[in-house]
């Protein structure tokens, strides 16, 4: 060994195989045992003079350099079990420096062999080392006074209970910060004490009990989409419908009234109007525009709630949200829009007035086609009332489908830019088009609700409903002439999508029933990805040809 001086004092554990690690900065190890730890270490090296050859390829001595007033505090947990990032890189390095055939042990002979190594602490006044001294070259380790020999799991007394316990019934190791956000797949959370469970139910204490009713994953895609809609809290939930209905159920009380628009996803529609007046819930369907229709509703009827899309399903009708948000507000009416088809990023319904924004995650925020998952936003006052009810009712969503709309959200604003700029310019073409009868797109100055729309979005969506002119047959042969858009009920993806309505979701309908939702059997919806603009124009242009 020898010391060196360089501006500061520092003691480097050498020998002539060392090899000196980068600098690193690594955090304490938890302590879950409730213990006291000794404040330092004091540590005696037991080392011959002359440590002898490594081969060539041993590790004689590694540094671990940590910043100054930086205590560190290693348990005999910690080194046992590898959780100690020093210990992990000594294997690591034993692995890729010793081979077998050099008679060094194998990976799992090296497991032991590290865990047995104690790390010296060594006051140096500007920053504090670690030196691991020569455990893998000829079996001389560091001797640390202070530490107890007691095995961290004596209290299991079968290999079957340590399986099922050891690296996490004391508590975890180290617990990193990954750029990604982890997925926690638990049911169940536990505490370490009943007093620390009576200070989570007394509310001193911050955690989770029980998976239906949060999950840390969760939380971070709901704070996400609180601050993309200035929201003050959210709730993520199962599906869209899962959020609607809940909130329905939640907001609305038997015997109450509420006050939705002709234009709608289907199955809302068909909550309202078969499953709510079960709890002698009333409802009034309006035009999504006709102001008037909805004064003479708050007038005649105690409303508890006004619940719309905008734009709506499938004719992207839009309301005007500050307009109705004040006409309701005045009678103590609730707003609820489902903002769906604009996203947080197109429209922010809450600061126009809205008291609630409802979103299918499913769709534009998840963005990939492949998680379900619907959520609310608004007061921590409603969506408390809405989440007290969810928590009985159940439809919690899984961690693995909150890391995915987490995910989705990440490239959110890249996506809607895309499909908000291929959107427009294709339902100008279409509407140009001679095989076209009519374009609904609010970004369009044909669309009867173009003034507000340009008001209240910043973007028109990546959605066009158009009517081919032709039967269901030739709007058929259309959609299959298709080469680029999957047919498929949903929108919002990276994929294209295109569905007939009228095959999609009203097959089971006669074609009159059909008509009195306006949807006619030339109908097309066409939801675009974030495909190259010209390759969808040129697909679009060949299908319309073919017909």
């Amino acid at each position: 060994m020898k010391k060196t001086e360089e501006g500061s004092r520092n003691y480097h554990f050498t020998s002539s195989c060392a090899r000196v690690l980068p600098p690193f900065e690594c955090r304490s190890d938890p302590d879950f045992s409730g213990a006291p730890r000794p404040e330092k270490f004091s540590a005696k090296l037991r080392a011959a003079e002359n440590r002898g050859a490594c081969g060539g390829a041993g590790l004689s001595s590694l540094i671990f350099r940590f910043p100054p007033n930086f205590v560190r505090h290693l348990s005999t947990k910690a080194r046992r079990n590898c959780s100690n990032i020093g210990v992990a890189q000594v294997v690591a390095a034993s692995w890729s420096n010793n081979p077998a055939s050099d008679g060094f042990p194998p990976a799992a002979a090296a497991v032991d062999a590290a865990a047995a190594l104690s790390p010296v602490e060594v006051e140096t006044g500007d920053e504090k080392e670690v030196a691991v001294e020569n455990g893998c070259c000829n079996g001389i380790g560091v001797q640390i006074d202070g530490l107890s020999d007691e095995k961290p799991y004596s209290f299991l007394s079968s290999d079957g209970s340590v399986a099922v316990h050891a690296g996490e019934r004391l508590g975890r190791g180290i617990v990193p910060d990954p750029i990604t956000t982890p997925v926690v797949n638990t049911s169940a959370y536990f505490f370490k004490t009943t007093a620390e469970l009576i200070d989570f139910k007394e509310k001193r204490h911050a955690s989770f009990d029980y998976g239906r009713y949060g999950n840390p994953t969760t939380v971070v895609a709901e704070e996400k989409i609180s601050a993309l809609e200035g929201a003050e809290s959210t709730l993520l939930m199962a599906s869209g419908m899962c959020a609607s209905t809940v909130l329905l159920l939640a907001l609305v009380p038997a015997g109450g009234h509420i006050v939705t628009t002709t234009d709608c996803y289907r199955k809302t529609r068909i909550f309202i109007e078969t499953i709510l007046p079960k709890m002698g819930i009333k409802a009034t369907v309006i035009d999504p525009a006709d102001i008037g229709a909805l004064e003479s509703a708050l007038d005649k009827n105690n409303v508890t709630l006004f619940f719309t899309e905008s734009p709506t399903n499938p004719f992207l009708r839009c309301v005007d949200i500050k307009l109705v948000s004040k006409l309701c507000h005045d009678k103590g009416t609730l707003v609820c829009i489902d903002g769906t088809f604009a996203t947080p990023l197109n429209q922010k319904a809450l600061a126009l007035g809205a008291d609630i924004v409802l979103h299918s995650a499913t769709k534009f925020m998840g963005g990939h086609n492949d998680v379900l998952a619907g959520c609310i936003s608004g007061s921590e006052k409603l969506i408390t009332i809405v989440r007290n009810l969810h928590h009985i009712l159940g439809g919690a969503l899984n961690p693995n489908a909150a890391y995915l709309i987490i995910r989705g959200m990440k490239t959110l604003h890249l996506r809607v830019q895309q499909q908000n700029s291929t959107a427009l310019r294709m339902a100008k073409i279409l509407e140009a088009h001679p095989k076209v009868k009519h374009v609904y797109y609010p970004g369009l100055p044909s669309h009867p609700e173009h003034h507000i729309a340009k008001r209240q979005m910043t973007g028109f969506g990546g959605v066009v409903s158009f009517e081919v002119d032709g039967d269901l047959l030739t709007t058929a042969k259309f959609v299959d002439s298709l080469k680029i858009p999957y047919i498929a009920p949903s929108f919002g993806g990276c994929e294209s999508i295109v569905d007939q309505p009228a095959i999609m979701s009203y097959w089971d309908l006669s074609q009159s029933e059909r008509a009195k939702y306006g949807i006619m059997d030339n109908l097309v919806r066409f939801s675009f990805g974030v495909e190259d603009y010209e390759d969808v124009k040129t697909d679009i242009l060949q299908a319309l040809e073919a017909i």
